[in-house]
This record gives structure tokens, sequence and C-alpha cells, in this order.
């Protein structure tokens, strides 16, 4: 099947080859775009493909003349050759199974990153202010471009709500797994019994997206302008700045209020809205497509518990993958890689065998 997979990819790139040199393709800008991007994505596998039958041909070239040799030193020789190709092939075969499978059309997209307080009252406003920190300096060991939307800081120096963009080279695909309730275990620093407290903060990681990909009708929507205010509910603006947008279809509300221009507050509270949209749109997609298919790393549902920081034992575990790694105030300074990347482990594996079950 890999094979036969592998080749269909190679007359889609040469296919794609020539309608990049039809006249009537070149004309369309938007139509060449797309198939200059699709294209340019496939040289990878393409070029692995390339590799992938020759060493084929290498190892039958081997084989055969493993069966004519006579000379004994010559035939270990080509046995052991042969073994090293062999070993080679699995290899590859990995890497090209990996290649194959479907890419997460949102992977690329830059993300809008939502984190909340729940359960626990400011113990959970506290870790708020820490699970930003951690997203934060991880993001910028990445390179990524951070910008701050909306904030709603308590007077102890935690966050009721704290939102913020991210910007660069597979946002999404990077963070998608951190949606979803994370837990925290500690004494609080105003806990005077010296008792273990558990809280919980909810995040949500939003691809964002461009006006052509999702259109919203200004009849949907109801816009109310209101003073801002700060920690403790003080009002820290005499002009009324500070932005809700309701979207009537879906009762989706979004309040924005960072900014002391009315205008810069409704511009982020409407990127905010429009990502919490197309995410819907994605979910309900996912559902329909998913309702016989196995679950993965998780269904990215924001009321699903997916991981527990425990500050006594220093311990933090993701319960998707059953993962536990007593490395807290590592994760927590932003090496986030030590979950990330066996998250994105398992989700290609899972996805593997669902990919080679359907055959």
């Amino acid at each position: 099947m890999l094979k036969e997979a592998l080749e269909m990819k190679l007359k889609e790139y040469k296919d794609m080859e020539i309608m990049l040199s039809d006249p009537k393709v070149i004309s369309d800008n938007k139509k060449y775009k797309e198939i200059s991007k699709k294209y340019s994505e496939m040289g990878t596998i393409v070029q692995k493909t390339k590799e992938y039958f020759k060493i084929l041909e290498q190892l039958k070239e081997n084989t055969q003349l493993l069966k004519q040799e006579k000379d004994v030193e010559m035939k270990e020789m080509i046995t052991q050759e042969i073994k090293e190709i062999n070993d080679k092939i699995v290899k590859m075969e990995e890497e090209l199974k990996i290649l194959l499978l479907p890419k997460d059309p949102e992977d690329e997209k830059n993300i809008i990153f939502e984190i909340r307080a729940g359960t626990g009252g400011e113990e959970s406003a506290l870790f708020v202010a820490d699970l930003f920190r951690m997203y934060k300096r991880y993001a910028e060991s990445k390179g990524y471009l951070f910008e701050q939307i909306d904030f709603h800081p308590t007077e102890l120096g935690g966050y009721k709500e704290i939102i913020f963009a991210l910007k660069g080279k597979n946002a999404y695909g990077n963070f998608k797994f951190e949606s979803g309730v994370h837990r925290v275990q500690r004494i609080p620093a105003t806990e005077s019994n010296g008792r273990i407290h558990t809280s919980a903060v909810t995040v949500a990681v939003l691809p964002e997206v461009e006006d052509v990909e999702l259109e919203i009708n200004e009849k949907d929507l109801r816009i109310d302008i209101f003073h801002s205010s700060g920690a403790g509910g003080q009002n820290v603006n005499k002009v009324a700045t500070a932005v809700r947008i309701t979207h009537l279809p879906t009762n989706t509300v979004v309040v924005c209020q960072d900014e002391r221009s009315q205008y810069k507050n409704r511009e982020k509270a409407m990127r905010i809205l429009k990502a919490r949209l197309y995410e819907k749109f994605i979910v309900e997609q996912q559902e329909k497509i998913s309702k016989n298919r196995k679950n993965l790393v998780g269904t990215g549902d924001r009321s699903e518990r997916i991981r527990t920081y425990n500050f006594p034992e220093r311990r933090v575990t993701d319960h998707r993958i059953n993962l536990t790694l007593y490395r807290l105030e590592e994760i927590l300074d932003g090496n986030l890689d030590l979950i990330i990347q066996p998250l994105k482990d398992e989700d290609i594996r899972m996805k593997l065998l669902e990919f080679y079950e359907k055959g």
C-alpha cells in the first residue's frame, strides 16, 4: 500500500509541474498561488520518495548479486550490505508514513490564546499568571511574535482572564493540545494551616482566521460601549472605550478593554469573536467526520481535564497520555517541549493506526 500511495504522490507532483507551466493557470493568480504552495509543500515527500525507490532498486540488485555470487567472502559482504539497506528501508518507511498523513490545515495558522481562572478563587487567578508566564517563555524560545489583546488583573497579582496572540510558523500546530482544564495542587500563600488546595484554570487555543475564511453579518452583532475597569472593579478610564460584542445567533460574547482607543478595542474584540466562531465551526466539522473514529490525544474540549501541576511533589501529569514528569519548575519556566513533543508523537501514532486500518 505504501508504494502505491507514494507513486500517486509522484504522479500528483508531475501533474502540478505541468499545470504550473500552463498559460491558463499562470494567468489565474489565485489558482497559480494555490498550486505553487501545494507544489512547494510536497517537495520533501517527493525527494524522500525518490530516495526510497532508489534504495529499493539497490536492494533488488544486491539480492540478485547474492544469488549469483559463489565466493564466500563476497557473499558475506553482500549479505551485510543487504542488512544495512533493509535497516535504512525500515527507517525511511516510518518517515514516509508520517509524511503521507493528511496535514491539519489549521496547524500553520496564528493563534489567539485565552487563559481563564476557574474553581479556586484568587489561587486560580494566580495560576493563570503562572501559565501565562510559561506559555510566553516557551513562545519566545520558539521565536513567536507576542501580542497582548486583553487582560483582567486581580489585586494579588493574578488574572481573572488574559488573552494574547502568537504569530509564527506552525503556531496552532505547536499549541493546539493545550486546550482544556489545567489543574494545580499547592499550598496557597494565603493558607495559614499549610493545607494543599486544588484549583483549576481553563485554556483555549484558537486558530486565528482571515476575513475570507469566515463571513460575519453585521446584523447579527450587538455592540456595546462602556467604561473599562481595573483590578477590583475600579474605573480606570473616564472615556467609554471598552467594547462588548455579542454574536446573537450563537450568543457568543467578547469583551475587550485593554486599549485606550475604542476603535482598537473593537478591532481586537472582532479578532477574538472570529476565532471563537471559527473554532465552533471546526468542532462541528470534526464531530461529523469522527463519529466512528478513535479519539486521538484529546478532543480539544475546554471542559476536559488534561493536566495536573502538583507543587509539593514537583510533578506534572498529562492525563491524556499518562505522562508524568518530576520537572515542574523546568516546565513552568517554559520548557514545554517535554510535554508537547510526546503529545505530538502520540497523535501521530494514533493517526497512523487509523490511516492504515482504513487501508
